[in-house]
């Protein structure tokens, strides 16, 4: 997902949205230590999307304060 259409969700969708990836991120974990892990490129994807979700809280956070 773009950092334009994070932009335009509200606080709560984002850390709805948060949770699953973390959760999904987790999973993928388990995978790998058990090599049932089939899309290896899927983790960083996880990492990437977290990443752009906490910086655009914090940006939402940053312009109410």
């Amino acid at each position: 997902m773009k950092a334009n259409d994070l932009r335009l969700k509200t606080a709560d969708e984002l850390n709805d949205r948060l949770t699953i990836l973390k959760k999904e991120q987790f999973n993928l974990r388990f995978q790998k230590a058990t090599g049932q892990l089939e899309n290896t490129a899927r983790q960083g994807a996880v990492r990437r999307e977290i990443a752009k979700i906490l910086t655009v809280l914090k940006e939402k956070a940053a312009a109410s304060a």
